[in-house]
């Protein structure tokens, strides 16, 4: 009986303390890193909620880059502090889901070594060609692939990047063959696409919409799953016939694995508070162009294992390999 008491006080404990953590946290300054340099979209993501996140939780939250490795220096950073809710991390897609089909030696793994917090946003890619193309429409694109092939060109940032990755899926979709242009940069992509070099382009939804309303390009579809708020004209490339088409890229905050579930909890629920915020809405939807999510830890580790499957898929049928 001595010994029921003795684990059942034990146990009345344990609470006790994890109830304290939540109502107790958080009672010094948050370090949120960001694994890519000030001014990307992820940093700018990080930030604005992050600006919100600490009036909500009456708390300094510091917002540091950390930039190198398409994003897995600072994601190892995180997943290698300390599991207190003191050091958490926005990343984007790439060195969640994409990262481990690329790098076989990676420093953490981002299941095991990461708790999932919530997804901030998402952004879709455009599929665009320039003003003056003779192609007319995402038919017409995928016609002249067919009958001329390997003549159908696109840029992007790099091998296994999110533009290179779309292309690859549209391929295997549409049953074509396209020339994939790797750059070191998106603004010589957008040189070689105005001139003419490259025949259409995946275009985040933010940096192309001044390129639409400026009359320089025409969109024929979106690569996620749903129709962009800021595009909601243009169809999806599933609603043209492109079958389980769905490409975009998350950008969503994590904090080191055995993190207490309820520091995780409360987090999460002040940021499901954030993304209402209307500027929030203004500065990461309405001139972001971006999609705000704000799913629950569970939701957004689904999310997590079912896209690391699908690029792993899609890495390893088309023998793709980091440069």
């Amino acid at each position: 009986m001595m010994i029921y008491k003795f684990i059942l006080l034990l146990l009345l404990s344990n609470l006790s303390f994890n109830l304290f953590a939540q109502s107790n946290y958080p009672n010094r300054t948050i370090k949120v890193i960001v694994p890519y340099v000030a001014g990307g979209a992820a940093d700018i993501t990080a930030r604005v909620i992050c600006q919100k996140l600490s009036e909500n939780l009456g708390q300094s939250i510091v917002v540091e880059n950390y930039p190198g490795a398409n994003g897995m220096i600072g994601t190892a950073m995180v997943a290698k502090a300390p599991p207190d809710g003191y050091t958490l991390v926005v990343a984007a897609s790439g060195p969640i889901v994409i990262a481990p089909a690329l790098y076989p030696q990676m420093t953490y793994d981002p299941v095991k070594d990461l708790a999932p917090v919530s997804n901030l946003t998402v952004f879709q890619y455009a599929v665009a060609v320039r003003q003056e193309s003779p192609i007319k429409d995402m038919k017409d694109l995928i016609n002249v692939a067919k009958n001329a092939p390997e003549t159908i060109s696109y840029g992007s940032t790099g091998i296994g990047g999110g533009g290179h990755l779309a292309g690859v899926r549209l391929e295997q979709v549409s049953g074509t063959k396209l020339i994939h242009v790797p750059y070191k940069g998106g603004a010589a992509i957008w040189t070689d696409f105005l001139g003419g070099q490259l025949s259409f382009t995946f275009e985040a939804v933010v940096t192309a919409l001044p390129m639409i309303k400026s009359n320089k390009m025409r969109v024929f579809a979106v690569t996620s799953a749903k129709r962009a708020t800021n595009l909601p004209n243009v169809p999806t490339l599933a609603e043209l016939g492109f079958k389980d088409y769905d490409i975009s890229q998350f950008q969503g905050m994590f904090a080191p694995a055995k993190t207490d579930p309820l520091i995780i909890q409360k987090l999460q629920t002040e940021i499901a508070k954030v993304i209402k915020n209307p500027e929030v809405i203004k500065r990461l939807v309405n001139d972001g162009g971006n999609e705000l999510i704000g799913n629950t830890p569970e939701e957004f580790s689904a999310q997590i294992k079912s896209e690391l499957a699908m690029y792993t898929k899609l890495i390893k049928e088309n023998s793709i390999k980091a440069e």
